[in-house]
C-alpha cells in the first residue's frame, strides 16, 4: 500500500487530452517525511510506516511528542499518522512526495467531513416533512410518530431521529488520479472529498481499483475493442 498525508486546498477545473472539462480537488500531499518504520521481525511485530506532514514549531507540541521525534531525529510535525505495509522501502529522515501516485491511478480520500451542528431530520435523514396544505399546521419538517403503542412500550434502537451531523470520518473510494505536478508537490484528483479547504487528509492507494485490476481492465477492453472491429469486417466482407 501506498499513502500520503496532504491537505485539501480547494477545486478547481481542467481539460484532458481529450478537451473534456474535469472536476479536481487540490490536495497539497507532499513532502511527508518518514518519522518512523516498523518491522514484523522487531519489537512492534507488524510491518507500517509513520510519516509526518506539515512543519510546526517544537514549542507547540507536546512534550511526549517531541520526544518522539527527538528518538528519530526528525524536524517538529503538526500531522503525523501510521501506515501499515507500505509498500516503498524507507527510513527514518527520508521525504516522499506525490510521485508515489501516477497520473490514471485510482485512490481512497480520507477526511472529516464539515460539522453542521444539530440537524433536523429532513436535512439530516432526507425525511420529506409534513404536507404543507389541507390543514396540517406545525408538522412541516417533523418525522411523524416514533413510538410503538403498548408494546414494546418504547421507541425502538437506531430510530432516525434529529441531531448532531457531520464531523465524522469518511471515506471517498476509487478517485481517480488527474495530474500529478511534482514541483509543487500537488494531486489533481477528479471528484470531490471529505473536509473544508485546509483540512487534512489521507490519500491512500485504493484498495477496490488497485493498478494491476486497472490494467487488466484496459487489456479486456482493448481485445474486446479489436473482436469488434474483427467481428465487422467479417460482416463487411461477407456482405460484398
Amino acid at each position: 500500500m501506498i499513502a500520503l498525508i496532504g491537505k485539501k486546498l480547494g477545486h478547481s477545473m481542467v481539460y484532458d487530452s481529450k478537451g473534456v472539462a474535469v472536476p479536481v480537488t487540490v490536495v497539497l500531499a507532499g513532502p511527508n517525511r518518514v518519522i518512523q518504520t516498523k518491522t514484523k521481525d522487531g519489537k512492534d511485530g507488524y510491518n507500517a510506516v509513520q510519516l509526518g506532514f506539515d512543519d510546526q514549531k517544537e514549542s507547540r507540541l507536546t512534550k511526549a511528542l517531541n520526544g518522539h521525534l527527538k528518538k528519530f531525529k526528525t524536524t517538529p510535525v503538526k500531522r503525523i499518522q501510521e501506515f501499515r505495509d507500505f509498500s516503498v522501502d524507507v527510513k527514518p529522515g527520508d521525504l516522499v512526495g506525490v510521485d508515489l501516485f501516477q497520473v490514471g491511478d485510482f485512490v481512497d480520500a480520507i477526511g472529516i467531513v464539515k460539522g453542521r451542528g444539530f440537524e433536523g431530520v429532513v436535512k439530516r435523514h432526507g425525511f420529506r416533512g409534513g404536507d404543507i396544505t389541507h390543514g396540517a399546521k406545525g408538522w412541516h419538517r417533523r418525522s411523524g410518530a416514533i413510538g410503538c403503542r403498548l408494546f414494546p412500550g418504547h421507541v425502538n434502537r437506531g430510530m432516525k431521529m434529529p441531531g448532531h451531523m457531520g464531523q465524522v470520518r469518511r471515506t471517498v473510494q476509487n478517485l481517480e488520479v488527474i495530474q500529478v505536478r511534482k514541483d509543487d508537490q500537488v494531486l489533481l484528483i477528479k471528484g470531490s472529498m471529505p473536509g473544508s479547504e485546509g483540512d487534512y487528509v489521507v490519500i491512500r492507494g485504493a484498495k477496490k481499483m488497485t493498478r494491476e485490476i486497472v490494467a487488466e481492465r484496459a487489456k479486456r477492453a482493448s481485445e474486446r475493442s479489436k473482436g469488434k472491429t474483427k467481428s465487422a469486417k467479417d460482416a463487411k466482407q461477407a456482405k460484398k
